[in-house]
């Protein structure tokens, strides 16, 4: 009997004509042929990919453009929180 999953993969970076991909959760990366993705998949890119036996379906694969949203969204407010204990000036050692 197979398991069946669905995982929300990001587009760490893009090499020539691999992707690396991180899975969320765990961190496993995965490295892809960008021609396997879907179109306009880019760095930053979220992807909700299912997975048969924990192994990724890319060619079902489909952008989560909320997810990506929601993602900036928070690491946004993580550098606005950085910059206000930021107190500026030389830093000396």
């Amino acid at each position: 009997m197979s398991r069946r999953a669905e995982h929300l993969w990001v587009v760490d970076r893009v090499e020539g004509s691999i992707a690396v991909l991180i899975r969320d959760g765990d961190e496993r990366t995965e490295d892809v042929a960008v021609r396997a993705l879907p179109a306009g998949s880019r760095e930053g890119s979220v992807l909700r990919v299912p997975e048969l036996d924990g192994r990724p379906d890319w060619t079902a694969a489909v952008p989560d453009e909320d997810a990506r949203r929601a993602r900036l969204r928070e690491a946004e407010e993580v550098l606005e929180r950085l910059r206000r204990r930021d107190p500026g000036g030389d830093i000396e050692l």
